[in-house]
């Protein structure tokens, strides 16, 4: 028979082992970044071809992942567009959530709660969801998770003082050890507006912009062009800021790094407008080990499916009902 000691001392070494098997387990998944900036169109990153705006730090995630050709957001306006993102469900079938500036109903679920509940660390900077009022609706926080947004910098006129980058660096010194995160890095530009003649005064060239084909061919237009650039720029910097910290943390390879933007840029027949400059955004993806790099995908894809691709990552089910298909099989 056993004693009353040996079977304390049994069972408490079960429970460690089973700590350790979970620990273990939660090593293996894969941290979740989404880096989406605000109103920017395809195809205006360096590594798409455009001349007037240098991108390294997307042109890297493309390289040493996979670059997709044919990504649509859901929506040409921000709010509906973001909540599509965070629910895996179109604009439709998510009630105020889907319409501009409105309200975000609790009992539609967001990746980021359920990759919380399963364990994840879970935090944003900059903008999340919105604009809108997520509070109407009995929810506390907002949909892409708790802040991080308290660190300013001094930035130019037109630009956030958010200082994104140090804010994730806070974020990954909060999260525990031995716990994956999931995060979202939301950059307020390029929204507008802009600082005049931005671009010209950081020597951009007038003749390297290109200039969409339903927009008048001035040099008034192709300045407004070049300052919407330079604030790519300043998303882009700070992306590879947050890139330098993971690296710094040893967390760069385990993370599965998803960059977009929210809607097509701020002119004429783009933002707020069904047409491709309102709703065809740069797309890449990184993931060391899972995604092959140096591939271009021409595959058409969604906002609708980050959300069932981050839970697949993690090992989850998407919820029901939620139409989104994850891109693993692509990816």
């Amino acid at each position: 028979m056993f004693s009353s000691n040996r079977i304390k001392t049994l069972c408490f070494t079960l429970c460690c082992i089973s700590s350790l098997a979970i620990k273990s387990e939660a090593a293996k998944r894969p941290n979740i970044l989404l880096a989406i900036s605000d109103d920017q169109s395809y195809p205006y990153s360096s590594i798409y071809g455009s001349k007037a705006v240098e991108t390294p730090a997307f042109d890297r995630i493309a390289r040493e992942g996979a670059l997709f050709t044919n990504g649509f957001c859901a929506s040409p306006g921000c709010s509906p567009s973001r909540a599509a993102l965070l629910t895996g469900r179109h604009t439709w079938q998510i009630e105020h959530a889907g319409t501009h500036a409105s309200s975000f109903p609790a009992k539609y679920v967001t990746y980021p709660d359920m990759l919380e509940q399963a364990g994840y660390f879970v935090g944003y900077t900059g903008k999340g969801w919105g604009p809108g009022n997520f509070k109407i609706d009995g929810r506390k926080r907002n949909p892409a998770g708790p802040s991080f947004s308290k660190k300013k910098t001094k930035s130019p006129q037109g630009i956030s003082s958010t200082d994104y980058a140090a804010n994730f660096a806070d974020f990954l010194e909060a999260k525990p050890d031995d716990t994956p995160f999931c995060f979202w890095y939301g950059d307020h530009e390029p929204h507008r507006s802009y600082l005049k003649n931005a671009g010209i005064d950081a020597c951009k060239n007038l003749a390297d912009v290109h200039v969409p084909s339903f927009l008048p061919d001035r040099p008034e237009i192709r300045s407004d062009l070049l300052d919407y650039c330079v604030e790519i720029e300043w998303f882009d910097k700070h992306l590879g800021l947050i890139l330098r910290h993971l690296a710094e943390k040893g967390e760069l390879e385990n993370t599965l790094i998803l960059v977009t933007a929210d809607n097509g840029m701020p002119f004429p027949r783009a933002k707020a407008n069904c047409y491709e400059y309102g709703i065809h955004a740069p797309w890449a993806v990184r993931w060391p080990g899972k995604v092959k790099a140096g591939r271009v995908v021409d595959d058409l894809v969604g906002f609708v499916d980050i959300a069932p691709t981050f839970l697949e990552a993690a090992g989850l089910e998407p919820s029901k009902p939620m139409p989104g298909k994850s891109l693993m099989n692509i990816l």
